[in-house]
């Protein structure tokens, strides 16, 4: 019985370590290498006032199936919750306004709610309408998103909805971010020409009422399902240590670690970031080194505080807002009122019996660094002041926890997609090297635990295929023509 193929993963996030959940089940043995103390990259969790509180994403997209399946099949589908009944809002002229229902990442799908939530002025939302009756502009190619967007439904739309949300999930700026890769959904939409507004309404309409819930965690937060498959794969996962280089081998790889250790692996799987694998790749593969090279990263923080619910002068309502780039002078991006916004989280604070809230304020955009040369006890500071202004907070928090998430999210410019397509297809040609993660295939959870599934599957169809036996290769790893494959 031919021996199970050894392959290392380079990086510990949750792309890496659902690669190596994969690879495992279909019959590899793996090593996965993370340079960071902890493993679970941007899914870690520590207390709050004593609960669980996630201490960067807290959600995934529960309409995408890859992330809650992965979750039933560790086991952890009793531990499945849902955000409670409250709705998300955007700070906009002065005052917080809900987000319009019927919009699909900003872009509005009914104009009436559009008009009613008054995120944007009068003349805003009437510019928005002109889309239902502006000639077809279809594009060909990819542009930013702020292009098609801003001439389909104007500035306003762009700035107070599209591009709050985009900062959400990509720290980006909409005059930046690819259409195609960070607005696939509205993509299509843009390829045909006609009205985004009936094109939202049409997707709204595909998917029906019963939809059901658009986001999905886990009690005690989704931190831990990076910490169920850290736990599950144990004694193979080292911590703390990073690759020093990739070197080629007859049988595959030698991976030298930063400790002097050596790993012989059949294969070898890249779920770092892309200035990490660029920097492994640079020798065996140029190009796909400096197209990887060329994604750049933009950096956050995440300031979650502890607050007497004594301290607002009304209850907490929603599960939080969204901030325009510049709105108001404020330096948030967003915040999150997580105890609304995660029922379990409320009864735990509840039964603590300290008359708590959490509440977590998101600060960092693309090209905003220096926002973050601020101190911890700064950003707390920044933070504290941005939700007195918007909430009328009056008091000081019981607890505060600054995390910067440097380099964290990256970025996916226009042309993104092609630049992804050339390094795919680039270590096609080296047997035994793929890639994986949010620089990739999407930066949400799901997205991160699809690319990686899809990868670990061709990586290892790839080694089985193209082993030194069903090649007819000799034991120095040359065909029968003696030529390097």
């Amino acid at each position: 019985m031919p021996e199970a193929p050894h392959v290392v993963v380079v990086g510990g996030g949750i792309s890496g370590l659902a690669a190596a959940h994969r690879l495992t089940g279909l019959g590899a043995s793996v090593t996965v290498v993370e340079a960071a103390d902890e493993p679970g990259g941007k899914l870690r969790a520590s207390p709050v006032a004593g609960v669980s509180v996630d201490a960067g994403a807290e959600s995934v997209l529960a309409r995408r199936p890859e992330a809650l399946a992965l979750i039933e099949e560790l086991g952890l589908g009793d531990r499945i919750v849902h955000p409670g009944p409250g709705a998300a809002s955007v700070y906009s002229r002065g005052r917080v306004r809900p987000l319009p229902r019927g919009q699909l990442m900003g872009v509005p799908g009914d104009l009436a709610a559009l008009a009613r939530s008054g995120v944007l002025s009068p003349w805003g939302t009437a510019r928005a309408a002109l889309d239902l009756v502006r000639p077809r502009t279809p594009v060909r190619g990819d542009l930013p998103v702020a292009s098609y967007v801003g001439v389909r439904l104007g500035r306003e739309v762009v700035e107070r909805l599209v591009e709050p949300l985009l900062g959400g999930v990509y720290a980006g700026r909409a005059d930046l971010l690819s259409l195609e890769a960070a607005l696939p959904q509205i993509a299509p939409m843009a390829r045909d020409g006609g009205s985004l507004i009936r094109g939202v309404r049409a997707a709204a309409a595909e998917r029906g009422p019963s939809a059901g819930p658009v986001f999905a965690s886990l009690r005690g937060g989704i931190a831990g399902l990076a910490a169920e498959l850290a736990e599950r794969h144990g004694k193979d996962l080292r911590t703390g240590t990073r690759v020093r280089s990739l070197e080629r081998t007859p049988a595959g790889w030698r991976v030298h670690l930063d400790t002097g250790d050596r790993i012989e692996a059949a294969g070898v799987l890249l779920a770092c970031p892309a200035p990490e694998a660029a920097r492994l790749l640079a020798d065996h593969d140029p190009a796909a080194a400096r197209d990887l090279g060329g994604i750049e990263y933009a950096s956050m923080a995440l300031v979650t505080l502890a607050l007497p619910a004594s301290a607002f002068p009304a209850p907490l309502e929603g599960t939080g807002f969204l901030v325009p780039a510049g709105e108001g002078g404020l330096t948030v991006k967003a915040a999150t009122f997580s105890a609304n916004k995660w029922p379990w989280m409320a009864q735990e604070l509840a039964a603590a019996g300290g008359g708590l809230v959490v509440v977590r304020c998101s600060i960092g955009r693309f090209g905003e660094a220096g926002v973050l040369d601020r101190s911890d006890e700064e950003l707390a500071a920044t933070a504290l002041a941005d939700l007195s202004r918007v909430t009328g907070l009056a008091g000081r928090p019981a607890q505060t926890r600054v995390t910067r998430w440097d380099d964290g999210l990256p970025q996916y410019a226009v042309g993104h997609n092609a630049r992804v397509s050339r390094v795919r297809d680039a270590l096609a040609r080296h047997r035994g090297l793929a890639v994986c993660g949010a620089a990739f295939g999407g930066v949400g959870i799901p997205a991160c635990i699809a690319d990686a599934d899809r990868q670990a599957r061709g990586l290892a169809a790839a080694l089985q295929t193209d082993s030194p036996t069903s090649r007819g290769d000799g034991a120095d790893g040359t065909n029968q023509q003696g030529v390097n494959p």
